[in-house]
């Protein structure tokens, strides 16, 4: 059995340096009217960011390999199914069935949901060594994701049900899937994404503002034009921290979904490239934990996660600059929203257990 190493430092440092970015910027992001949630914002996300480095130094200091297990991988994404089920019975919350109520709180399935799609992945790829392109690997992948990907659609979700889709092609890929099969998924992908985009109303319309903006500013093309504005009011120095002009009601979801906008008007592009940066090592540190695991398992559970963090965060900050349309997807440790720090949290304690184990 390989030797247990010592904690990586660099990747733990930096997920703790970017938790407690998101709790500063949450905090300066809220408009300073008291009565307008500011309060009630930053203590659930602190809360929040309790929980989930709570649950990261449990997670880190467990033995990954104790969860490649066929009742725990399969009772995890059974239960991911369920509470999605149960969200979507759940009356709306600002027009979508994402969310299912705790008590006072509210918890998004689709954020457990990703950690266990690429747990059973992990899992599947683990279980077959001579190749994923076999029928007993291939039938309960495409089930399982297709089941958790189809739930999630009818939130709507589209943000999340796309970062699924992309994430297990992936790791089918590099884990060597045959041609046979990648090729006719990658004819049938445009085709589906027309499909669903167009039908329905809604989605052509963010489509059309998304690819022009300046025809609807005070419609669909609102929300880009003013992460824009902030983005560049920001220059290289930055506003100042709590000096953003464009959280005071101009910028829809300033703490949440267009945090990054924040962070540049205010930190600038010093700041901006700072939490780039910190999203680099972490790419850095995840990969490389991967690539030295002692076994299939640890190294695409490792690989998975590292790039669910990367793609969550790639697809939220090309939204701020209007290369991608408006998914509704958070930024990783930043955004408002506890239960994607707290899961993203649980992803980084496991990517920890995997490099204590290289």
């Amino acid at each position: 059995m390989p030797k247990k190493l010592a904690m990586d430092k660099v990747l733990f440092t930096v997920v703790v340096l970017l938790v407690l970015v998101g709790l500063v910027m949450v905090y300066s992001a809220a408009p300073p009217d008291p009565d307008d949630g500011f309060k009630r914002q930053f203590v659930s996300q602190l809360v929040a960011a309790i929980v989930g480095l709570g649950a990261m130094l449990v997670v880190m200091n467990i033995d990954y390999r104790s969860w490649a297990r066929p009742w725990f991988v399969y009772a995890g994404l059974g239960v991911s199914l369920v509470l999605v089920g149960i969200a979507l019975a759940s009356p709306p919350i600002n027009g979508s069935s994402r969310w299912m109520s705790l008590g006072p709180l509210n918890f998004q399935p689709s954020e457990l949901a990703k950690v266990a799609v690429i747990l059973f992945l992990a899992y599947q790829i683990h279980r077959c060594p001579e190749g994923v392109s076999q029928p007993r690997v291939l039938v309960p992948c495409g089930v399982g994701v297709g089941l958790v990907t189809l739930l999630v659609l009818q939130a709507p979700d589209f943000g999340s049900a796309a970062l699924i889709l992309v994430i297990s092609a992936m790791m089918l890929f590099l884990a060597g899937l045959s041609w046979r099969w990648i090729v006719p998924g990658a004819l049938l992908f445009p085709a589906l994404l027309g499909f669903f985009i167009w039908s329905k109303a809604y989605r052509v319309e963010r489509v059309m503002g998304f690819l022009s903006p300046e025809t609807d500013p005070s419609g669909n093309g609102f929300q880009v034009l003013q992460s824009l504005i902030a983005i560049g009011s920001g220059g290289v120095m930055g506003q100042g921290l709590g000096e953003s002009a464009q959280k005071l009601y101009f910028l829809p979801l300033a703490s949440s979904d267009f945090i990054f906008s924040i962070v540049s008007e205010e930190l600038g592009l010093i700041g901006g490239t700072a939490v780039l940066a910190g999203f680099v090592v972490l790419a850095w540190r995840g990969f490389a934990a991967g690539h030295h695991a002692p076994d299939t398992f640890g190294r695409f559970l490792a690989w998975g996660l590292t790039s669910a963090v990367l793609i969550q965060a790639l697809i939220n900050i090309s939204v701020t600059v209007g290369l991608v349309p408006v998914t509704g997807t958070p930024l990783p440790f930043l955004s408002h929203g506890g239960s994607s720090l707290v899961m993203t949290l649980v992803a980084c304690g496991l990517l920890l257990s995997v490099s204590e184990h290289a």
